[in-house]
């Protein structure tokens, strides 16, 4: 039977930790990789957390796996992951693809202003 986008997102949010942005930039100041899955058209337009890292939600399961030739060396399965897009469905997508996969310390913050709201601090893209 087919599945709704309503159902894998309620499915992805059961899995993923949804976490605030005071917590990201805690586990960011550990050490964690602050992850934007946002189109590079999303980053050109309204700019991007300070330090954060980009990879397009469509490019992610070929950078997250350390078998691919285009795997991304900062997605480490030792590493916690804070994922975010515009406000959180694709990031809660994008860290069940994570778990999936094998990386277990993968946590949902949001979108980028759940970021801005904590007192981060954000940065043009230059990509």
């Amino acid at each position: 039977m087919p599945v709704t986008a309503k159902e894998l997102l309620a499915a992805a949010n059961a899995e993923v930790e949804r976490i605030d942005g005071n917590k990201a930039q805690e586990l960011v100041a550990g050490g964690g990789l602050l992850l934007d899955i946002r189109d590079s058209a999303e980053l050109q337009k309204t700019g991007k957390a300070a330090g954060s890292h980009h990879v397009p939600r469509g490019m992610l399961e070929f950078r997250a796996d350390p078998e691919n030739p285009n795997h991304d060396p900062e997605l480490r399965f030792d590493r916690d992951i804070v994922l975010h897009c515009a406000s959180g469905g694709r990031a809660a997508l994008a860290g069940k693809l994570l778990k999936d996969m094998g990386y277990t310390r993968v946590y949902n913050m949001g979108g980028l202003s759940d970021w801005e709201n904590a007192g981060g601090a954000c940065e043009a893209f230059q990509g």
